[in-house]
């Protein structure tokens, strides 16, 4: 018993392990997921191609799919992992059912032995006949059925046992034929790799040729973002206040229609208006002034209920990504939205249901800028905006077309905020 405790002891962290590794199925289906993201950015790679300059929106891209095909890679080799895992638990339970069809064997075999040496039915009845008593005849006319089921048993059980054995054998062939296709196909994917490598070599090699004018363009961007973020503080700010205020007028509202008690507490004032504020501790939170207004509320919850369903505000290719971008030569760049790159002149659409709080001029470019309770979005490099401010829109309405960049094409900024100014990756919003 103790023996037995021991080594399921020792099993338990190997069965744990076993646990927490992914299905076949799951493996499948996020490999076909990469597959078709990578199936995506190759689509957009080869539109973005079309433009003869080597671009950062190109080296973007090939840097993308070059994530994705590793990723790819990491997933085959999980699965590969898991086979060699089906292998030897195979090898392991071959072994098993070997040692007990031989132990199996062994025991019939002595059966028969014994069988052999007593086959005569006058040993059969001397058997029965010699007991001292009728109850001990009959204990043994008992033992004799049950020796002959046991020799039955023994028979379906050594027919059971090289079944057994057998479906073990066709599983094991069939594990080796699954781990050459997936070895065979980590092998193309590799030499996909190298050639996607090779290709960001190329794209790099042009760009620095282009680097003095790539540098020029970033820093004309910093500056629009620049110019951008200031206006978003702004109209935060003014989109704070006015909240505040509308939530005093509301209080002080309700104070005066309240019905004044008859016994005040001494030095209070019925004209006074206390805002609550939200305790700090723990497991507090910061509370949003636009929370005080139920309809703004409402709006704030609807915006975050629709994360990751968000619709594209113009139909193109990201060319820069959110966050802390690296390119050859050390150059980075900080982007607080996304670039989308598409063509000149096409509609840039609102991706939820808000108020224009501003419209912006930056440079030669406008922008627009819309509230959703607690969240704004900004849509910035228009060349026309056909929407003013305090107007209210729709998801999926036109607010403005994409300015013309270079050679028929445009880039728009995009971004989300919320009332704290901080920036959210809007790829992780849209769908």
């Amino acid at each position: 018993m103790l023996k037995t405790l021991i080594v399921a002891i020792l099993l338990l962290p190997g069965i744990s392990v076993l646990a927490q590794q992914p299905s076949k199925n799951d493996l499948e289906k996020e490999r076909a997921a990469i597959q078709k993201q990578i199936d995506d950015v190759k689509q957009s790679l080869d539109e973005t191609k079309r433009n003869k300059k080597a671009s950062l929106a190109q080296l973007n891209q090939v840097q993308r799919k070059l994530q994705l095909r590793e990723r790819q890679i990491s997933v085959i080799n999980q699965n590969i992992n898991r086979i060699e895992g089906d292998i030897n638990q195979s090898w392991r339970e071959i072994s098993k059912w070997k040692k007990e069809l031989d132990t199996l064997k062994g025991q019939y075999a002595q059966s028969l032995v014994y069988s052999y040496k007593n086959r005569s039915n006058y040993d059969f009845l001397n058997f029965i006949f010699s007991a001292g008593s009728f109850n001990e005849a009959l204990k043994r006319v008992a033992y004799l059925k049950s020796y002959r089921t046991y020799r039955e048993e023994q028979a379906t059980n050594i027919v059971h046992a090289q079944e057994m054995l057998q479906q073990k054998i066709a599983g094991l062939s069939t594990n080796r034929q699954e781990k050459t296709v997936a070895l065979k196909e980590q092998s193309k994917q590799r030499e996909v790799l190298e050639e996607e490598k090779h290709e960001k070599d190329a794209i790099v090699s042009k760009l620095k040729t282009r680097e003095k004018e790539l540098m020029k363009d970033l820093a004309d961007k910093k500056k629009q973002d620049m110019k951008l973020g200031n206006a978003i503080t702004a109209a935060i700010r003014r989109a704070r206040e006015e909240a505040t205020r509308e939530a005093a007028a509301n209080a002080k509202r309700n104070a005066a229609e309240a019905p004044v008690a008859k016994n005040n507490t001494a030095g209070s004032s019925s004209s006074n208006v206390n805002i609550a504020k939200p305790k700090i501790g723990s497991n507090s939170r910061t509370v949003s002034v636009f929370d005080a207004d139920p309809e703004a509320k409402a709006l704030s919850d609807n915006f975050e209920k629709n994360r990751g369903s968000l619709p594209w505000p113009v139909t193109g290719n990201v060319s820069m990504h959110f966050g802390l971008q690296t390119y050859f030569g050390g150059i980075t760049y900080n982007n607080p939205g996304i670039t989308i790159e598409a063509a000149a002149g096409s509609s840039v659409k609102a991706v939820f249901d808000g108020d224009v709080t501003a419209v912006i001029s930056i440079g030669p470019v406008q922008g627009v800028i819309l509230k959703h309770g607690k969240y704004f979005t900004s849509y910035s490099n228009l060349s026309a905006v056909s929407v003013s401010k305090g107007q209210q829109v729709k998801r999926g309405q036109v607010i403005g077309k994409v300015a013309e960049k270079d050679d028929s094409k445009g880039d728009m900024e995009f971004l989300i905020s919320n009332d704290t100014n901080r920036n959210f990756d809007p790829e992780k919003w849209l769908r």
